[in-house]
């Protein structure tokens, strides 16, 4: 009888609390932000997770990981590799870390099938062009050719014996700015996904890339600015799971004669691209992304739609100095009126970084 009793017991205890734990509120994701300054340029990582300690320790760790990318690849650093191999310069070779060689190397393969649009020994262009308002004149074609003598990336020397790295004329330089970014964004993602973040985002002024869903499970959008008024969308893309790059000639330009120079330069021959306002490149990788978003301006809308058209898993979105708006083949391009870049519950943390 005892034993009875004390089995209704625990029958009525389990029931209440079974019945308390269906009306106690369901704990939901919601998405954590923090923006900052690293590598020169405006960073923006978003995590989404119903732990909001977990959100933070990831967001912190994706910064960490920025941080040391920036440290090896930067060539304004003169502590690193970077710039340890642009002061041996027709020198010496410079045996670097293994991330730093795979990374060249796969910048001088991006530069091959590009034809030489993408360059990361562009670093070591003279500069004749100024977009800064203080050029009165065009410079001459002596000048813009001379501009461009050091450039070459046939002239980068890998020996992947010993993972050195020769640039094979004096005065050469590398830096990754159409690169770099890409490659920090995949990084950081990469780390904050292994810790369990199942959604983000992390932003590089521009170079996006996303995965998992938003906090109400919506897919991510992005939205494509308008060149005529740039804080304006005109499109939106969806994101899942993908990465987004624009390039635009609409932000940094020099008028002379009563023509518009944009600040992109072609580096087989010195002189500003035109033809194209935007390029806007969607594929799973934020850093090749990054690289055909520039090589893309460069060729033109042509060209670089032929180039496209022919990578698996890379599809594009062009505004001509026309306006007209041209897509690669297979480019899933999807139109909203009003939608915000994220919704659901935003907590944010703007930081400086000092």
């Amino acid at each position: 009888m005892l034993k009875r009793y004390f089995l209704f017991l625990l029958c009525l205890f389990l029931l209440t609390n079974f019945a308390q734990a269906q009306r106690l509120p369901t704990k939901t994701p919601q998405q954590y932000k923090k923006v900052l300054l690293l590598m020169g340029t405006r960073f923006e990582l978003a995590a989404v997770t119903t732990d909001e300690q977990l959100a933070w320790e990831a967001i912190a760790a994706g910064v960490k990981e920025i941080q040391r990318i920036e440290a090896l690849i930067s060539e304004w650093q003169p502590t690193s590799q970077t710039s340890e191999i642009n002061r041996n310069a027709g020198i010496k070779p410079v045996v670097v870390d293994e991330e730093l060689y795979e990374l060249i190397s796969r910048s001088n393969r991006i530069s091959r099938i590009t034809g030489g649009a993408f360059d990361i020994s562009f670093a070591a262009i003279d500069k004749v062009w100024h977009f800064d308002g203080s050029m009165t004149k065009l410079p001459s074609s002596e000048e813009v050719a001379a501009s461009v003598k050091k450039i070459g990336y046939q002239n980068i020397i890998l020996n992947p014996a010993d993972h050195s790295v020769f640039l094979k004329n004096k005065g050469m330089k590398i830096g990754f700015g159409a690169i770099g970014k890409g490659y920090a964004a995949n990084r950081a993602r990469d780390v904050m996904r292994e810790m369990g973040i199942p959604g983000g985002v992390v932003n590089a002024a521009g170079d996006l890339t996303t995965w998992g869903r938003q906090a109400t499970g919506e897919s991510w959008y992005v939205g494509i600015a308008d060149p005529a008024e740039k804080d304006k969308v005109f499109s939106w893309l969806t994101a899942d799971d993908i990465a987004v790059v624009t390039s635009g000639n609409y932000e940094k330009y020099v008028e002379l004669a009563g023509k518009r120079y944009s600040h992109i330069i072609d580096p087989r021959t010195g002189y500003p691209v035109s033809g194209l306002k935007s390029v806007t490149v969607v594929c799973a990788n934020a850093e090749l992304a990054d690289a055909l978003a520039t090589a893309v301006s460069v060729l033109g809308a042509d060209e670089g739609l032929r180039l496209v058209n022919q990578l698996k898993g890379v599809e594009c979105l062009l505004i001509t100095e026309n306006n007209e708006l041209l897509t690669s083949e297979n480019l899933q391009l999807h139109y909203y009126k009003n939608k915000p870049l994220t919704s659901g519950a935003v907590r944010e943390e703007n930081t400086q970084n000092r």
